[in-house]
């Protein structure tokens, strides 16, 4: 199967004011945000249904917290991408092949091993966020940046319950 950039993509009719080439940018961008945050949602299911330990108790539910609020999330940065024209992936198998998380390791994570790799997979989706936001704001795209900025600012105190765990 070929996959298809986002430069040879046809928009579709959108009520954003904003140029194609924008829209084609800021879609394209929002839609790789989609694909890590389909792929860390997976990956803090897997923790919620495996973990194991002392912390079982907190973290069960917890991990389940993280998970809910990022399906919201992945929705409506879906749906931002489609409405400025553009039709998004989002298939397991795109977000296998294109997030650009590390994997949970295969086997038993302990709990609070699993905390600190969970902590790390925030970071990196926050920061693939804080990168679509900028590629948003370059296209004075206040919608999208504010979409965003309240995806940070959730996920930043998610990964602050994760540290204060470890601390």
């Amino acid at each position: 199967m070929k996959k298809t950039s986002n430069e040879t993509r046809r928009l579709f009719a959108s009520p954003s004011v904003l140029p194609a080439d924008d829209r084609t940018r800021i879609a394209g961008a929002l839609e790789s945000t989609l694909l890590d945050g389909l792929d860390l949602q997976a990956q803090i299911k897997v923790a919620h249904w495996n973990v194991k330990g002392p912390q079982f108790a907190a973290l069960h539910p917890l991990f389940e917290t993280f998970a809910v609020s990022l399906a919201g999330f992945n929705d409506s940065i879906a749906e931002r991408a489609v409405t400025l024209g553009f039709v998004v992936r989002g298939t397991v198998r795109d977000a296998a092949s294109a997030s650009r998380l590390e994997e949970l390791p295969a086997g038993k994570i302990r709990d609070l091993e699993l905390v600190g790799l969970l902590a790390e997979r925030f970071d990196g989706y926050l920061a693939g966020v804080r990168s679509t936001r900028a590629v948003a704001d370059e296209s004075d795209d206040q919608d999208t940046v504010d979409l965003l900025t309240g995806v940070i600012e959730e996920f930043e105190k998610h990964a602050w319950f994760l540290r204060a765990t470890l601390a």
